[in-house]
């Protein structure tokens, strides 16, 4: 629906309101008035549902559009639109005395004028403040809407270039572990090509989801490690310490190969006699809590790496920041002289 006919709408819906009470109200004539009384206050209601359309529409909207009002700060806006409430109640106090002199309905000698005058004024200064509290809702509501909208789209541009990134990156990888293998052990090489197939297809699968089951991306990494094992035999050991419980959520596609790439590339394969690789995943509290240990020591000026593993990093900080927000940490530490841990924790997403 356009916000012009959303706006037309709930502008004659309102004052239709506002008016069918009254004029239903004024008919049970609990004082016996009289047909002509009450003809002549159904009158002043038309005028009075008439004027109060009008004066929201044309005079408060319009200052409101011309000042821009919805545009800036709403501390500022408040005293500037109570003050045009406030001539509007006027105004139309100015026109209840004016229907009074042309009907003669009441008698400017009678004492309860002013109550009634006084009556009707805070009545218009409530409406007023009713009719601009959904104006100014529905323009902020729908602005922040707009931001929200477009800082999505922003994020969601951002994700697939954080993942554009690693797509190459990856297969630069995988491919670099079967070189060696193609000449000195054909059979090894037909393996690894069927596993880089697995890991390549999932990869198209995922490539346009914001996060996968994380039993799917442990099924990919376990390819990987398979993979990087021919390519290291008795120098990789691998490990797995998996919580059941860890396949009811989800994460970014790739992250866990990519932490698990960094711990091959800068541990294990700079150690003459090679190392351990352990994923570990454990749930507590709705949290999935991931470490991946490796043999090695993470040394101070590798935290400010430019290489590509270096850019993976950033690059599952960045991903787990778009898509989590602050609920997601990610954090990498000696754990002592021989092992680096890798620990990202992820919330369960509902």
């Amino acid at each position: 629906m356009g916000k012009k006919r959303l706006y037309w709408i709930l502008q004659i819906l309102g004052w239709g309101l506002y008016f069918g009470s009254n004029f239903i109200s004024q008919g049970l004539d609990p004082f016996e008035l009289g047909e002509k009384a009450v003809q002549n206050q159904r009158t002043e209601l038309a005028i009075h549902s008439l004027f109060f359309f009008l004066t929201t529409h044309v005079f408060i909207r319009n200052i409101i559009i011309k000042r821009k009002w919805v545009q800036i700060n709403i501390a500022r806006v408040i005293p500037r639109i109570l003050g045009v409430i406030l001539l509007a109640s006027i105004l139309a106090n100015l026109l209840t005395f004016l229907m009074y002199y042309v009907f003669g309905t009441r008698s400017f000698n009678d004492p309860s004028l002013v109550t009634e005058v006084l009556l009707l004024f805070a009545t218009s200064i409530v409406l007023f403040i009713l009719w601009s509290t959904v104006y100014f809702l529905y323009h902020y509501l729908e602005s922040n809407n707009r931001s929200l909208k477009y800082e999505a789209a922003m994020n969601e541009m951002h994700l697939n270039q954080l993942k554009a990134q690693l797509n190459p990156h990856f297969i630069f990888n995988a491919l670099n572990s079967m070189r060696a293998l193609v000449d000195e052990e054909p059979a090894k090489a037909k393996i690894a090509i069927t596993q880089l197939s697995n890991i390549l297809r999932n990869s198209l699968i995922t490539d346009k989801k914001r996060v996968v089951n994380f039993r799917n991306e442990l099924n990919t990494v376990k390819d990987y490690l398979a993979l990087e094992g021919i390519r290291f035999e008795e120098r990789l050991k691998v490990r797995y310490r998996i919580d059941p419980s860890s396949d009811r959520f989800d994460v970014p596609p790739m992250m866990l190969q990519t932490l698990v790439e960094n711990a091959i590339k800068h541990g294990v394969s700079n150690l003459m006699e090679g190392g351990l690789i352990e994923i570990q995943s454990a749930v507590h509290d709705s949290i999935l809590v991931i470490k991946i240990r490796n043999s090695g020591q993470l040394l101070p000026n590798r935290k400010k790496t430019s290489t590509r593993s270096g850019v993976g990093l950033v690059n599952t900080k960045e991903r787990l920041k778009l898509i989590y927000g602050d609920a997601a940490t990610f954090n990498i530490y000696n754990e002592n002289d021989k092992f680096v841990v890798t620990e990202v924790k992820i919330p369960q997403r509902i």
